[in-house]
């Protein structure tokens, strides 16, 4: 009889630990203990004479949404939506008469999503604004090359949050990581079918694995030879629209920020890429 593999530490806590610290090595422990701290969060609220309380959330979310250029756009597409913080920062750079349909689809986390667009956006802007609960997967089976401007901030590991709660750090197992990184795939492959040629689509997660980054974007680029990866300008998108600096680091087709070296803010990975015209 074979000897039986033993994977007694490919899983949980200890598994977590060993995954991790094989991607970024003696950095870990910094990075996990960044993750155990409150995250950073950036007031959002440019419509002050009409909407009181401002919208809280992640600074790098803030700079993924921003790193979308919309000028031009007309249908604009954000997939996979819930709670809402992004679609609130793309809907505030809606061009004139431009229209954006907010995705989501559990039920659960698309009635937060509605909350957050009913109080946080003036009326003319939310009469602009579509709330939707498809499944972005199979998106692309109903219509095709129809949004100039998609965002997809594709669900993930989510390793803080997995840090926080004892119950989800015993479940973690590498396989999770994969298997969300198959479901992003299909996310991905299904919006880029929807975009328009000469259009942009974002590409973000807030996972740390480049399994569920990097790999999700080299896939799509050996899917389709279509694919152009393209350079942001980061300082400049935080300098017009006067948010707090970050500097995320540069991967293989994206950026990163990453919170033991940006005040608390991330992870949130996040990738520009330009649907070439064939």
């Amino acid at each position: 009889m074979a000897k039986k593999k033993d994977t007694s530490g490919t899983k949980g806590r200890k598994g977590f630990d060993l995954y991790y610290s094989n991607i970024f090595g003696d950095r870990w422990d910094a990075l996990k203990a960044s993750l155990l701290t409150e995250p950073s969060y950036v007031s959002w609220n440019p419509y002050e004479n009409e909407i009181e309380v401002p919208y809280y959330l992640d600074g790098g979310s803030v700079l993924a949404a921003l790193s979308l250029p919309l000028e031009g756009a007309e249908r604009v597409l954000d997939m996979c939506a819930a709670p809402g913080g992004k679609t609130l920062v793309l809907a505030s750079k809606l061009p004139e008469n431009a229209r954006m349909t907010s995705n989501e689809r559990s039920n659960e986390r698309r009635g937060r999503l509605h909350k957050v667009v009913e109080e946080y956006l003036p009326e003319e802007i939310k009469s602009r604004i579509t709330v939707s609960g498809f499944d972005a997967s199979t998106w692309c089976k109903f219509e095709v090359e129809t949004y100039d401007r998609i965002f997809v901030d594709a669900p993930c590991s989510s390793e803080r949050h997995v840090l926080s709660s004892p119950k989800h750090l015993e479940q973690w197992s590498p396989f999770r990581v994969k298997t969300l990184g198959m479901t992003q795939w299909s996310i991905l492959s299904s919006a880029w079918r929807v975009l328009k040629p000469n259009g942009y689509l974002v590409y973000a997660t807030c996972a740390l694995s480049p399994v569920e980054n990097d790999q999700v974007i080299e896939k799509l680029r050996d899917k389709f030879d279509n694919v152009v990866v393209e350079n942001i300008d980061i300082l400049q998108i935080q300098k017009n629209e006067r948010i707090p600096i970050l500097r995320p680091e540069k991967t293989k087709y994206g950026y990163h920020v990453l919170p033991d070296v940006q005040s608390g803010a991330g992870p949130l990975f996040f990738s520009l890429l330009k649907k070439r015209e064939n």
